[in-house]
């Protein structure tokens, strides 16, 4: 990582820490966010197929095989500099793999219980099915295990550019006994991905974990956002990771659509309920 990208992470952190309120949900001026964050962020209860989940994490910490992994990521670097490691190939192991992008178990875990709050909420509202959740960037599959793992009935499209880690990503969800995934394997273009989205009735939830530019963050977004309703929910990870990321957050915040956001530093929330008021929250978690 260069020393000006590293520099970059320390002050927007610093600046997030002095800005951001953890007020478990008060000052959040709209009662449907309000019970938003009180039930999904606020809250610290186990889910029993979690621990099988974290179980399987321990293990890919300490995989030491080696695979030949594909990067289709910015790699922390910007613009053209980004575009010109597209689809670059070199050996790694799992373990390195796992440590550099699997989510953090508190963030997966409040992905999970955004999921768990939409579908309940959907079945008191006389909604059945389960939800449709897309996910960019399937990494190792642990996050789309969390999400996968909430209700059999929701389906996962889960999307990753490198053959060998999506093989190992399957193979985590034999494991854990999950069938309501899909994965979809190859480099993420626009094509492929609004094929994808047009084929879909709605997107509930969407997670976007794949290229850090500004162009490409963007276009996923707009992608995903032409099927969205009013109770879905896209949530951005790493939206400080570099310049370009908090940039295209900020696009992302002052998009006509959105209604409201929560910035969570690492990850961003973005709502589209017309009940929410228009405002953009910073938080701890």
């Amino acid at each position: 990582m260069k020393k000006n990208v590293y520099l970059y992470r320390v002050l927007s952190w610093l600046k997030h820490r002095l800005t951001a309120r953890n007020t478990g949900g008060h000052g959040v001026h709209s009662p449907y966010l309000f019970e938003w964050v009180r039930m999904v962020m606020s809250d610290k209860n186990a889910y029993y197929a979690w621990q099988a989940i974290e179980d399987l994490r321990s293990e890919l910490l300490h995989d030491t095989r080696e695979v030949e992994f594909v990067d289709f990521g910015s790699g922390g670097r910007n613009g053209k500099e980004a575009k010109k490691r597209q689809g670059y190939k070199t050996k790694k192991q799992v373990c390195d793999i796992a440590n550099g992008s699997l989510a953090k178990k508190k963030y997966a875990q409040l992905l999970a219980r955004l999921v768990g709050w939409l579908g309940e909420n959907g079945e008191r509202n006389g909604e059945r099915g389960g939800l449709t959740v897309v996910e960019l960037g399937t990494s190792l599959g642990i996050t789309t295990a969390y999400m996968a793992a909430m209700d059999s009935r929701n389906r996962i499209v889960s999307y990753e550019g490198c053959p060998a880690v999506a093989e190992i990503a399957m193979a985590n969800w034999d494991k854990l006994g999950l069938e309501n995934v899909e994965c979809r394997v190859g480099e993420l273009t626009i094509d492929s991905l609004q094929g994808a989205v047009d084929s879909l009735q709605k997107i509930d939830v969407a997670f976007i974990d794949a290229n850090h530019t500004y162009e490409a963050t963007l276009t996923y977004f707009n992608a995903l956002a032409s099927r969205v309703h009013g109770k879905s929910v896209i949530v951005l990870d790493d939206i400080h990771y570099n310049e370009e990321m908090e940039r295209a957050w900020k696009a992302i915040c002052a998009d006509e659509r959105v209604t409201s956001t929560i910035d969570l530093y690492q990850m961003g929330m973005v709502f589209f309920d017309p009940h929410y008021w228009h405002r953009n929250y910073k938080m701890n978690i």
